[in-house]
């Protein structure tokens, strides 16, 4: 048992999680009929089971069972079963349209339902259930109030609401202004962009992925493999001092990491060349700036004669050269996690001169 155990908390580091939890997301979206049916409900379940079991773990126990993580608890499970849930019911459609038939929901749904009194009556029952839910939480689980706010005794780790933990995971491989303004910015335009980048009509009002592949393998890219999984990472593997910690690992408050942060100027200048930094901000960071100008420029023509052809000739150079501008930026964050990780690579433009660090 223990060196299951160990075997996780080894899985479970970030540096071999994230990488390893999205190749397989993305090979489970290539092989989806091997799990959209009750084999992926039977997995789930089977994952419960064990999520239940690893409670004889005393340190997996406290940690899932504070107050404020019981929500992320339950957002693991949710995400994985509604998932699962809208696959089948799109790999389902899929396989009806392929052999010449409609979607399920065109067939369930022809006739028209009034607003009143179907959807009100369903609107109130829900309401009603979800207050007696709410009341009977605050009545069993104690809410995570800690004492008044004292600047001689501050939490170790200091934590954001679970709602804003990605947001803080983010702040360490980005500068505050970035993580903090221009990324969440960037992610409500994209949102917002998408009904004007995006003008395909198929899988309006019904379930598919094969008619959609870009779009959700794009969008569950985004949802669950960064924004939940570094939920996940904030909440159970971020412990005292902001290191890392298994999810069968004591929390030890003496537990210390030297982490080495090392700006790309310096690896180039100081490591590789074996000269000092120059002092001219412009003359050090030269070569951040060609590679993040390199990273936006070259992927978008080559992706257009290659992968995305098919984007390029239907959404033309002003939709195709914002789309890719959206879909370059979240991929940078995975990449500069991995960097930061891998090669304590903290940034790749660094101008403390001009509070300006990429």
């Amino acid at each position: 048992m223990e060196v299951l155990k160990g075997l996780i908390n080894w899985v479970l580091t970030p540096q071999y999680f994230l990488p390893l939890f999205g190749v397989l997301f993305f090979l489970a979206l290539r092989a989806r009929w091997v799990w959209t049916n009750r084999t992926g409900l039977i997995a789930l379940i089977i994952s419960v089971v064990f999520f239940l079991v690893s409670f004889q773990d005393e340190n997996f126990k406290t940690i899932v069972t504070k107050g404020d993580n019981i929500p992320i608890v339950m957002l693991i499970f949710l995400v994985g079963f509604f998932v699962w849930l809208s696959m089948k019911q799109g790999y389902e459609n899929d396989e009806r349209i392929a052999a010449g038939g409609e979607p399920i929901e065109k067939q369930e749904f022809k006739e028209k339902i009034l607003t009143w009194p179907h959807l009100v009556y369903i609107e109130l029952i829900a309401l009603v259930l979800v207050t007696v839910f709410l009341v009977v939480w605050s009545i069993l689980i104690k809410a995570p109030i800690e004492e008044p706010a004292n600047p001689a005794k501050t939490p170790n780790p200091s934590k954001a609401p679970w709602y804003f933990l990605g947001l803080q995971e983010m702040l360490v491989y980005y500068d505050p202004w970035i993580a903090g303004v221009i990324l969440p910015t960037l992610v409500i335009v994209g949102l917002m962009a998408i009904p004007y980048l995006d003008r395909n009509p198929k899988g309006s009002g019904y379930y598919t992925y094969k008619e959609r592949k870009f779009a959700i393998n794009v969008f569950l890219s985004g949802f669950v493999v960064l924004w939940v999984v570094t939920i996940i990472i904030g909440t159970f593997l971020r412990g005292p001092n902001w290191n890392f910690f298994g999810p069968y690992e004591y929390w030890d408050l003496h537990k210390i990491e030297a982490l080495v942060n090392v700006n790309l100027s310096e690896y180039i200048y100081v490591a590789w060349l074996g000269t000092g930094l120059p002092s001219f901000w412009f003359t050090r960071e030269i070569w951040g700036f060609l590679l993040v100008i390199l990273y936006f420029a070259l992927p978008p023509p080559i992706m257009a004669r290659t992968v995305f052809s098919g984007f390029y000739k239907t959404m033309g150079v002003a939709r195709y050269s914002i789309m890719i501008f959206f879909f370059l930026c979240m991929v940078a964050l995975p990449v500069k996690m991995l960097l930061r990780w891998l090669f304590n690579l903290k940034y790749i433009v660094a101008i403390p001169e001009y509070f300006i660090n990429i």
